[in-house]
């Protein structure tokens, strides 16, 4: 991608958020900016993910993920699921367990625990669907990411 496209892509501020999976009794997690809804009869959400990610492999084979909504205090915690091994990434992180077993990172101001509903190809991406199980909000501001940066949202009209 041109770095002139990707500059004005960041001109779209996005909300974060951690991809969890657990397969073969091992946790897989990814920070994500894609999430989104895309129906509430049934409940269905979306993300992409890299097709050469580390994490796709499990959450396909596990058929589902959770997707927990960073607080505005998760900007470390973002970048931690950036990079590393996958038992990296969860040292010392509290987490709760979804009912599906999958994690739920602690402190999420929503998390979203789904079936895997469907896979769309889109170039260098996929697209995942899940069907919406289990969820839950709080209090809280959410993290969001605009220009490379880290922030929250100010007061909305």
């Amino acid at each position: 991608m041109s770095r002139e496209l990707r500059n004005a892509l960041s001109c779209f501020a996005t909300g974060v958020t951690v991809i969890t999976a657990r397969h073969e009794g091992q946790d897989y997690g990814l920070t994500c900016s894609s999430f989104n809804s895309v129906s509430l009869e049934p409940a269905i959400v979306l993300w992409s993910i890299n097709r050469t990610s580390s994490t796709k492999q499990p959450i396909l084979e596990s058929g589902g993920y959770t997707v927990s909504v960073l607080a505005v205090e998760h900007s470390e915690l973002a970048m931690k699921f950036c990079r590393g091994s996958h038992e990296e990434r969860f040292s010392g992180v509290e987490i709760q367990r979804a009912p599906s077993g999958r994690a739920i990172i602690e402190g999420a101001v929503a998390w979203f625990d789904c079936d895997l509903n469907g896979v769309v190809s889109a170039g260098d991406h996929d697209i995942l669907l899940g069907k919406v199980t289990d969820f839950h909000s709080q209090q809280g501001d959410g993290l969001v990411f605009e220009r490379s940066r880290f922030g929250k949202v100010g007061e909305v009209a």
